[in-house]
């Protein structure tokens, strides 16, 4: 008897201690959060580089002439009805149309490096302001 209540109080424990390991797991600590913090600005800024060169387009027009400093992009209102293209689009669906229009450049992929960098800075200079998709 004494052995099953031994088995039973180490299994008890073993399972506490699991337990206190996996929620232990899921705390960020200060350091990652700052790992994460310098990675995220480090695309900002690669975006902002993007934002203001005229190498994206062939006409040597750059994303900051008409949008300085991301002004009047409003990403914080998609996906929303874009006129210009006549449906529901994503930001970076806007993103690639004044790519191909007024800078006369190619798509980006949606997925690249060079995209994600683009939505995060547009979208790092609207920091702070409330979500309302569809709006226009």
């Amino acid at each position: 008897m004494s052995q099953k209540i031994s088995i039973s109080a180490i299994t008890i424990i073993l399972i506490g201690i699991v337990v206190v390991a996996v929620l232990q797991a899921d705390e960020f600590t200060e350091k990652d959060q700052q790992r994460w913090q310098n990675e995220y600005m480090s695309v900002v800024a690669k975006g902002r580089e993007l934002w203001v060169s005229p190498d994206l387009g062939s006409n040597g027009v750059a994303c900051a002439q008409c949008h300085p400093n991301a002004a009047n992009t409003h990403p914080e209102t998609y996906p929303k009805f874009q006129q210009q293209l006549g449906r529901v689009i994503a930001l970076r669906d806007m993103i690639n149309w004044c790519l191909m229009n007024p800078s006369e450049g190619e798509p980006l992929a949606l997925d690249s490096r060079e995209m994600v960098a683009i939505e995060a800075y547009v979208t790092y200079e609207r920091r702070g302001v409330s979500l309302e998709p569809g709006k226009h």
